[in-house]
């Protein structure tokens, strides 16, 4: 791995972290953080309030740089992975969406909810 991309996979991680933590004072319960699948990467499966949601998480150098971080190919790769996972995490009765999770330096996170929708 180049050193670009080690710093750029630590970046993505210490994201996740803050992603979840945030999540966590919202009142959300992680259930898994990077969930791998043959078809793609859940970064974070969170419950609450009988929903369960799969969250993709995206952070940027620049806030202005974050309207191009998730695209609907991206988001396509997620469901995929949701679909080959949903039924370990979620319990019966459970509504289930896709959310995103936009973090950069300076800004509170934004938090795009049911953000993929078939």
């Amino acid at each position: 791995m180049t050193a670009k991309r080690e710093i750029a996979e630590r970046r993505g991680r210490e994201a996740e972290a803050q992603a979840a933590q945030w999540l966590a004072v919202q009142g959300w319960h992680i259930l898994a953080e990077r969930v791998k699948t043959p078809l793609g990467e859940i970064d974070l499966i969170a419950r609450k309030d009988g929903l369960t949601a799969f969250i993709e998480v995206k952070w940027r150098k620049r806030a202005r740089d974050l309207a191009e971080a998730i695209d609907e190919r991206r988001l396509l790769r997620v469901a995929a992975a949701v679909e080959a996972v949903a039924h370990e995490y979620a319990e019966a009765g459970d509504d289930l969406r896709i959310d995103v999770i936009l973090l950069a330096p300076g800004t509170r996170p934004r938090h795009i909810t049911n953000a993929f929708q078939p």
